[in-house]
């Protein structure tokens, strides 16, 4: 009998990744892996929310696009009220 906390969890892939509802310790495969679903359903910007807190998973979640080859660009979301709170993500087309 398998546990139900073992069983993927569906996440819409809509542009809007928020880490909160994740284990940190999941970030580095959760990142990537979103992006690629984004990068073959069409969506090109994403938003990534990351929380403000000490800024220890905002450093994790840069360090993943710099790296990663389908990110084009990404810079802080300064629009919205949670600011420092959230990383816009364009893809490469």
């Amino acid at each position: 009998m398998s546990d139900s906390t073992d069983d993927p969890i569906e996440y819409p892939i809509d542009g809007i990744l928020d880490l909160h509802h994740f284990d940190p310790k999941d970030v580095k495969e959760l990142v990537p892996e979103y992006i690629l679903a984004c990068k073959e359903c069409g969506i090109l910007e994403i938003r990534i929310i990351h929380g403000k807190g000490i800024g220890h998973l905002r450093r994790t979640v840069h360090s993943l696009l710099e790296r990663n080859e389908n990110v084009e660009s990404f810079r802080l979301d300064s629009q919205s009220s949670s600011s420092w709170g959230a990383t816009l993500v364009t893809l490469r087309k």
